[in-house]
């Protein structure tokens, strides 16, 4: 008696089980060991990388509560002891804790008046490709801002132009680059150029108070108006007509004396 469609369908379902079944187990009987070494293999990896996980976030937290405590440290006034705890958070060899450490260590350099030593060590934060580039501009700015008295102009304005160009983002020292620029132009009596920088610093938006206020007035000497618009007339505003002009020839007089 012939099979119906259906049971011809089941039939080949049966068919097609059982050799799939023979070819599994043919697989298995060659291969099997080395299938199963393979998952266990990668269990082991996956369970290695969430151990190696963890143990980089509990070392990371273990860094953080050092940098705390040297910091806390600086502020109780026991210097040499918080150097010698920043001194191993920066062994340790994470390059953001190994950077604050730094930058740390630098700070309390300059605080003791050895600016020489704290220019070196934020010297290293600044040469260290491993860190970010905005932590970078901030150490060379401060290394920078340590050994002003000791550089010429030109190689002020030749290290802060990085960062005083930088574009589509500018930087987030510009700023503080600005200022030391600007500060460095006026030596070299370059006063276009310095008021030019002097009123970029003061248009800046969310700019801190006393800092645009200083440039607003280092600007309007020079004879230029960085009065951001739109700002009150509440003793921040200088004044640009004759009487900044009128200082800014006297400044340039008594430069040139």
């Amino acid at each position: 008696m012939a099979l119906s469609p259906t049971n011809n369908a089941a039939l080949l379902q049966e068919v097609d089980e059982a050799v799939r079944k023979d070819q599994l187990d043919s697989v298995m009987r060659r291969y099997g060991r080395w299938i199963i070494g393979g998952v266990a293999g990668g269990l082991l990896a996956f369970g290695g990388y969430l151990y190696w996980n963890h143990s980089q976030d509990v070392a990371r937290g273990e860094r953080a509560e050092e940098l705390v405590a040297a910091f806390e440290k600086v502020t109780a006034g026991q210097p040499a002891a918080a150097n010698e705890a920043l001194k191993k958070i920066e062994a340790a060899g994470d390059p953001a804790y190994r950077a604050a450490a730094l930058i740390q260590q630098a700070n309390i350099k300059a605080q003791g008046g050895d600016l020489k030593a704290a220019a070196a060590l934020m010297a290293q934060a600044a040469a260290d490709t491993k860190l970010d580039p905005t932590l970078r501009d901030m150490a060379l700015i401060r290394q920078t801002a340590f050994e002003f008295d000791t550089l010429k102009p030109d190689q002020v304005i030749a290290r802060m132009k990085p960062i005083v160009d930088a574009k589509d983002p500018q930087s987030s020292w510009f700023a503080s680059a600005a200022e030391l620029t600007a500060i460095a132009h006026y030596r070299l009596g370059q006063y276009d150029k310095a008021g030019a920088l002097y009123g970029r610093i003061a248009k800046l938006p969310d700019v801190p108070k006393s800092l645009q206020s200083r440039t607003v007035q280092m600007a309007g000497m020079l004879g230029v108006d960085a009065v951001p618009d739109g700002a009150a007339d509440d003793g921040t505003k200088t004044k640009t007509d004759g009487t900044a002009s009128g200082a800014a020839a006297v400044t340039k007089t008594e430069e040139k004396k």
